[in-house]
């Protein structure tokens, strides 16, 4: 056994941007996000979406972005076409998020693409790139932990935690979530 010691905790390694991302555009991005994406202000999504793209997101057509969403890093994150993003949804992309096409992420949900190894004394940076497949469906109050893929049409349902990768046409709940049955296909 061994004890934590914060005091020797180093993320040095960690780059939060590549090099042609400058300090002004992380200051930038810390602004807009807390005046217009993170916000309690109905702001259209038209608006929503072009800072982010600006700020180096992937975006694609008709991305539905409610209040109060929290995005760590834009450069890290790609959104595919008709995707929800629910109100209170933080995205905490260390690491790559990428949200396919038709998918709903509800209230309250959080991808949490960084963690911290609690068997090192240092307490070391963990990231890992979280992928959301097209018409997946994450529900109110859940989290999708680093290193997941949600495959195409799983569902995470309300206030459950995928610590692991989420089959195909499945549906999921717990903590940590387990596989509850699988979905019929309607066309």
């Amino acid at each position: 056994m061994h004890k934590t010691d914060l005091e020797k905790y180093n993320n040095n390694w960690y780059k939060h941007s590549n090099l042609t991302r400058s300090f002004l555009l992380s200051a930038l991005w810390y602004m807009v996000n807390a005046l217009f994406i993170n916000s309690y202000f109905l702001i259209p999504s038209s608006i929503k979406k072009a800072l982010l793209k600006i700020c180096g997101a992937k975006i694609g057509k008709n991305v539905t972005l409610k209040p109060n969403i929290n995005i760590k890093y834009p450069w890290n994150l790609e959104i595919g076409d008709n995707v929800w993003l629910g109100e209170g949804l933080w995205i905490d992309n260390l690491g790559k998020v990428k949200i396919g096409d038709n998918s709903c992420l509800s209230q309250g949900s959080m991808l949490l693409s960084g963690s911290h190894d609690y068997k090192k004394v240092n307490f070391d940076l963990i990231v890992k790139d979280i992928i959301l497949e097209e018409g997946v469906w994450i529900g109110a109050k859940s989290v999708v932990c680093g290193g997941v893929t949600c495959h195409s049409h799983s569902v995470l349902s309300v206030n459950s935690v995928a610590t692991k990768s989420l089959d195909a046409y499945s549906i999921y709940q717990g903590n940590p979530a387990h596989l509850v049955r699988r979905r019929e296909i309607t066309i």
